[in-house]
């Protein structure tokens, strides 16, 4: 972790990467991530979606939840392997119960689109909420989108503002456009009524 993050050292990922092997090769998980991730992202060897699945493999195979998000991911988008939203939503759901905020967002996101599910607007909530719950931006940038078109909820302006606020108190812009955006047309009302 040293020459990954120049902690005490100058940053080195093919040093890195020697020491992340040792560790791997004695069962690490933390290593076989790191190794997963460093293929997947091309820092000290080069880019190679398959190596890094084998080695999210390991790690997810010990409970390691981001190794188990990362692997649906590679289904999600198919990259080092065939696109297979099932597969992707499988391994979501085994990172979601370890309460990976960014699997439980993905989840919800399936379900709202219907990607390898059938679209569930009230599946999409719960799954946002329990990403938003721990402070995932994009989960309550979405909640806000829901209350604000009414999808699988009544219309609320109120709530879609309270959530696009807490997203954009994290820096989330599209949330920012959205709270000018019901700002501006609840001026336009109140100039229509009077």
């Amino acid at each position: 972790m040293i020459y990954t993050f120049a902690k005490g050292a100058p940053q080195d990922y093919q040093k890195a990467m020697e020491w992340y092997l040792k560790a791997a090769n004695q069962g690490h998980a933390d290593a076989q991530y790191n190794i997963g991730d460093s293929y997947y992202n091309g820092k000290g060897v080069s880019q190679d979606y398959q190596k890094a699945m084998e080695y999210y493999l390991q790690a997810a195979d010990q409970g390691y939840a981001d190794a188990q998000f990362n692997i649906g991911v590679i289904y999600d988008l198919g990259e080092g392997a065939p696109q297979n939203y099932q597969k992707a939503m499988e391994w979501y759901l085994k990172a979601a119960d370890q309460e990976h905020a960014g699997a439980q967002f993905n989840i919800g996101g399936s379900y709202y689109g219907g990607m390898g599910v059938p679209q569930d607007y009230q599946n999409a909530m719960k799954w946002f909420l329990k990403a938003a719950n721990q402070g995932h931006a994009d989960a309550q940038f979405s909640i806000g989108v829901i209350y604000d078109l009414g999808e699988g909820v009544p219309k609320d302006y109120q709530k879609a503002m309270e959530w696009y606020m807490k997203a954009a108190d994290q820096g989330h812009d599209k949330a920012r456009l959205n709270i000018a955006r019901l700002r501006r047309e609840g001026e336009n009302v109140l100039k229509a009524r009077s």
